[in-house]
C-alpha cells in the first residue's frame, strides 16, 4: 500500500461539478492499494500518518502529528500511484489491487483512522474526481507498507 501525504492548510473533493468532502488544516492522503495487499498494510498505513509528526510545534520545527493539531484527513483512492513506467510511455497498472479488492482494503484504512480519534474525509472511490488542496510547507511524504522508500 502507498501513500502520498500531503500537509494542507485546506483541502476538497468534486465530482460531477459537486463538492463532496472537504477538510481544513490537516493531512491529503493520496492512497494506492496494490494486489498484494492486506490489512496489516493498512493498519501500518493508518498508525504511520496518524502520528506522523511533520506539523510545525511553536518553534518551527516538525514535530506535532495531526491528532496534535486537531486536524483532519481527506483520503483519496489513487490507483495510478502503482503506476509502472519503466517500459515505453504509457504507465502500467498491473500492480494495483482490482477495485473489489481495493474497495474493501481503502474502507478499512478510512475505518482505522477514525478509531484512531482523526475526523476522515474522502473521495469517491472510483469516480473522476477534482482534487483541490492548499499544500502548506510545502510538505509532501512519501510512504510505502513495504517500506520499499
Amino acid at each position: 500500500m502507498r501513500a502520498v501525504v500531503q500537509l494542507t492548510d485546506a483541502a476538497s473533493v468534486t465530482v460531477a461539478s459537486q463538492e463532496i468532502s472537504s477538510i481544513k488544516t490537516g493531512l491529503t492522503v493520496f492512497l494506492g492499494v496494490s494486489e498484494d495487499d492486506a490489512e496489516q498494510d493498512a493498519a501500518y498505513l493508518a498508525e504511520k500518518i496518524v502520528n506522523l509528526r511533520i506539523f510545525p510545534d511553536d518553534a518551527g520545527k516538525m514535530n506535532l502529528s495531526v491528532k496534535d493539531v486537531g486536524g483532519e484527513l481527506l483520503v483519496v483512492s489513487q490507483f495510478t500511484l502503482y503506476g509502472d513506467c519503466r517500459k515505453g510511455r504509457r504507465p502500467s497498472f498491473d500492480d494495483a489491487a482490482p477495485p473489489q479488492v481495493a474497495t474493501v482494503l481503502y474502507e478499512f484504512f478510512v475505518e482505522l483512522c477514525r478509531n484512531r480519534g482523526v475526523t476522515v474525509a474522502c473521495g469517491q472511490f472510483q469516480a473522476e474526481m477534482i482534487v483541490r488542496l492548499t499544500n502548506h510547507g510545502p510538505v509532501t511524504i512519501l510512504l510505502d507498507s513495504k517500506r520499499l522508500f
